[in-house]
């Protein structure tokens, strides 16, 4: 079992503050950093779980400009919509920031200068690409093209969304530009250059000794390095981003990949301090077409920063597809977070996603039909079902009053054994951030609990000492699934009438006979037939 370090630091990678989050945001960052947030809080560590909005770049400042709107004022507007959809998802960070807050710019400036100073950053006349429609350099986002490594199409000039490779403006094939169409020619610039070949070796070696990296990622990250590090160019020709703090460098700006990673140690440290940073264990939860920028660029920036502690772990999970295909927002194949809660309870996405992602980099697929078989038969009638069954005949048989507790036979003791021991279990496998494993496991003491309470037969013979055991038993389930279903739980805390008892993971209190519960409610309803097909039909 690993041991959690007393101080936690959880990330999820910043959303473009550009269009609305939907659920296959979801699946790899935000939705596994929460849950393992909760379960760290459970077990009493000082946890510090940080997200913000990404704010600068090409890509931003493209839609600003399309809808005639000042650049400040476009991502004002989605850092509200996003805080209010992450909220809706009971996504809880302790602090969700802006990386063109003042605080940051102030800390990339830092990082700047630091590693400026420190000789690993340079000047360089280079060739950019530039649209003598539109006058004006086109970096990033304002060219696509083919990607020079694997041939994808309609890929933009930074990296390929497709192979995960980055490469340089100049690099992609067939250019035209973004905004006009028009094939752009090549014209000299100055910019400045973050050696990062310099940390090729350094890079290697924080990778092969740190075990807490999946092993296929560290894999093909040190291939990369085998092929070769190139120097990074960090700086734009463009109007939105973090001004350079170097006077010959007036009217450019950082690239959006220097600055918004710098942007966590920037949340933590509107809640914590520096000495707080580097005493955690750091997680920075991340999909996986973002394994270049933050296994190689991350590190190295604060390799040559020396100031803040690296991560110990990168968790990557991989994409969500929506019924075989992959989520695209401008085909309207996608499902956003607005369009499910008004559906469903967020609860249930939790638990679906949760239960079919596995820790790796393999694609998931929401499938609707499955999504209803899966609430339906685990949700509802396996865990929902065992919960209601023993606290309405409590309510009904015994006033709402737990019972006596009688002599103990064989079945009711192998029984307490599994209540004592299925925290640990379950703990085991989401400290490994396995946690579709960890609900496999929740799911199959449930199953347990419903063929103890059957073969019990409370019903026929009033067995006190049963459900006395299943009551304790449904308090261990609320605590196990909290992590996963935080609004279903706190209205179970509530018919537990435990509402105001401290919860801890590894010190589940005994409810003790005499205790008062409150009315039982159902917790998890049916999803109708009717309820997925107008989904699917919305789909086609």
């Amino acid at each position: 079992m690993l041991k959690l370090n007393d101080k936690i630091v959880i990330t999820s990678a910043l959303p473009y503050a550009n269009g609305e989050i939907h659920l296959g945001h979801i699946v790899s960052t935000y939705l596994p950093a929460d849950i393992f947030a909760r379960f760290c809080r459970l077990n009493n560590k000082d946890v510090c779980f940080v997200c913000a909005t990404d704010d600068f770049g090409t890509p931003i400042l493209i839609k600003a400009e399309q809808e005639n709107k000042k650049p400040e004022d476009y991502v004002k507007f989605w850092f509200e919509k996003d805080k209010k959809d992450f909220e809706n998802i009971g996504i809880k960070f302790d602090f969700f920031g802006q990386t063109s807050s003042k605080e940051n710019i102030q800390l990339v400036q830092h990082f700047f200068n630091e590693l400026y100073k420190n000789g690993f950053i340079y000047e360089k006349e280079i060739e950019q690409l530039y649209c003598e429609n539109c006058k004006k350099f086109l970096p990033d986002r304002y060219v696509k093209g083919r990607c020079p490594y694997c041939g994808a199409e309609d890929q933009y000039s930074d990296g390929c969304e497709k192979c995960g490779r980055v490469f340089e403006t100049k690099e992609i094939i067939d250019p035209h530009c973004a905004i006009c169409g028009s094939k752009p020619v090549l014209k000299k610039t100055n910019h400045y250059f973050f050696k990062l070949s310099e940390f090729s070796e350094q890079l290697k070696q924080w990778l092969q000794k740190n075990e807490n990296l999946q092993k296929e990622v560290k894999n093909y990250v040190l291939n990369w390095i085998k092929d070769g590090l190139k120097d990074w160019d960090i700086t734009r020709d463009i109007s939105w981003g973090i001004p350079i703090p170097l006077k010959q460098a007036k009217g450019k700006v950082l690239y959006g990949w220097f600055d918004n990673h710098l942007c966590y140690i920037t949340c933590v440290l509107k809640q914590k301090s520096k000495e707080f940073w580097n005493s955690s264990t750091i997680y920075h939860f991340i999909g996986k077409d973002i394994v270049y920028h933050h296994y190689l660029f991350l590190p190295a920036i604060r390799l040559g920063e020396k100031e803040y502690k690296l991560p110990d772990f990168i968790p990557v999970r991989g994409h969500l597809l929506l019924e075989g295909k992959k989520f695209s927002k401008s085909r309207d194949w996608y499902i956003s977070i607005n369009d499910f809660i008004s559906s469903f309870p967020s609860d249930y996405l939790r638990y679906y996603l949760g239960a079919i992602t596995q820790y790796s980099q393999k694609d998931t697929n929401f499938d609707w039909k499955e999504f209803q078989a899966k609430i339906n038969n685990e949700l509802v009638a396996n865990i929902g079902n065992f919960i209601y069954r023993t606290l309405s005949f409590i309510s009904s048989k015994f006033n709402g009053i737990v019972p006596e507790v009688k002599l103990f036979d064989e079945s009711d003791k192998k029984f307490e054994q599994k209540i004592k021991s299925i925290n640990k279990d379950v703990g085991e496998l989401i400290e490994k951030l396995e946690f579709d494993r960890a609900l496999k496991k929740i799911l199959e003491f449930s199953d347990y609990c419903n063929q103890y309470f059957q073969n019990k037969e409370p019903w026929k013979t009033k067995d006190k000492t049963c459900l006395y055991l299943c009551v304790n038993a449904v308090k261990v389930l609320s605590v196990l699934l909290y992590p996963f279903l935080p609004d279903s739980c706190e209205k179970l805390f509530n018919q537990l009438n435990i509402i105001n008892e401290k919860i801890g993971w590894n010190n589940i209190k005994e409810i003790k006979p005499g205790h008062k519960i409150n009315k039982p409610e159902i917790l998890f309803k049916k999803i109708e037939d009717h309820d997925i097909e107008s989904k699917l039909k919305k789909l086609k």
